[in-house]
């Protein structure tokens, strides 16, 4: 998403006033801030300049990332960290000072403590994890290019069977709740939708892929009830199945919502009543692209949590995820106190 690029233009329209927090983000309830939901991982980063990416129609995006086949390979770095959707999101938001919990699936195992460890140093109420006596954490090796492109190879382990039974539904009482991917439980992720606008909880949505799958048909029944839905153009092409983002957003937009779409070293743009609003990113050297998402989303969050404009908050989830790629790790390099003016004005906007 990074390195700052020319981009084409779009309509821009409504009158806005980008200085101003929409009317229907104000929350002024002294409950818990933000409870993210999702998977948690331990996350293996093996890096080498031995893997390469090759072109090829044989696969899916048309580039592979290859290796000698039968060949004992060096690894230049080995990183053991942990990783999933609601962690990420949560230590962002526990890092800038919100009351944060997280409701997330592991196993009675060596991950799955490490996992909750890493949470309770960070300030994250972990009273809300599901701990599955039988099941494995879920794993992640993500073989890591010099370049920071990378391949995930993942087993879901517990988070596959994430069910409403993993749910402390009465509990379930924040300002803000993120909803991270869940494995294509589309019925767990309404579920979770209509609980938040029942009790009058914002809620973010940034799905996995195996919910984008489902179709736009079902999304659009759910989409009305979403504050913030957040997607890069890859997911949201998949989604809508069209290729310009001003056709993506047109397709997503909801009154008084606000849909927001990432697209690599060109930036983020975000709709709200009509009105596209873009920032652009600086050149910054990548390490690794991984968690750039979670740090995006869960930035832009945590500064509408903190009353900024969109345009701002853009320009916050930028600063996150550029400062994430820059290490290995999703939870490294993650925003410890706000930016300053000085660094926000820094991010290119349109």
């Amino acid at each position: 998403m990074w390195g700052h690029k020319k981009d084409c233009s779009l309509p821009h329209k409504s009158n806005l006033d980008l200085k101003k927090i929409p009317d229907f983000l104000q929350n002024n309830s002294n409950m818990l801030d933000v409870i993210t939901i999702g998977s948690a991982t331990r996350d293996v980063f093996l890096v080498s300049d031995k893997f390469i990416a090759l072109k090829s129609p044989k696969f899916e995006t048309g580039v592979g990332e290859c290796l000698n086949l039968g060949a004992k390979i060096e690894l230049d770095d080995l990183v053991l960290t942990t990783g999933g959707g609601a962690t990420n999101a949560a230590i962002t938001f526990a890092s800038l000072g919100f009351s944060t919990a997280t409701i997330c699936p592991v196993g009675d195992d060596a991950p799955g403590r490490d996992i909750k460890e890493t949470l309770k140093i960070a300030g994250v109420q972990t009273k809300f994890m599901k701990i599955h006596d039988s099941g494995k954490t879920g794993y992640s090796t993500i073989l890591t290019m010099k370049t920071g492109e990378r391949t995930v190879l993942v087993h879901r382990g517990v988070s596959a069977t994430f069910s409403s039974k993993d749910i402390p539904w009465k509990k379930l009482k924040a300002k803000w709740i993120y909803l991270t991917s869940l494995g294509g439980n589309i019925t767990l992720a309404k579920e979770i939708i209509l609980h938040a606008q029942k009790n009058k909880i914002k809620i973010a949505w940034n799905p996995g892929s195996k919910e984008l799958e489902i179709g736009l048909a079902v999304f659009q029944k759910i989409l009305p009830f979403v504050d913030v839905f957040n997607l890069n153009k890859e997911e949201a092409e998949l989604l809508t199945r069209t290729k310009k983002i001003k056709n993506m957003l047109k397709l997503l937009q909801r009154e008084e919502k606000i849909t927001v779409i990432t697209d690599g070293t060109k930036g983020a743009y975000a709709q709200i009543d009509g009105m596209i609003i873009h920032v652009g990113t600086r050149p910054v050297k990548v390490i690794s692209q991984t968690g750039a998402g979670d740090a995006f989303g869960s930035g832009l969050v945590a500064s509408l949590l903190h009353g900024e404009n969109i345009q701002t908050a853009l320009a916050i989830g930028v600063l996150n995820a550029e400062s994430v790629i820059q290490s290995y790790g999703a939870k490294n390099g993650i925003l410890t106190k706000w930016p300053s003016k000085q660094q926000i004005q820094k991010i290119p906007k349109k």
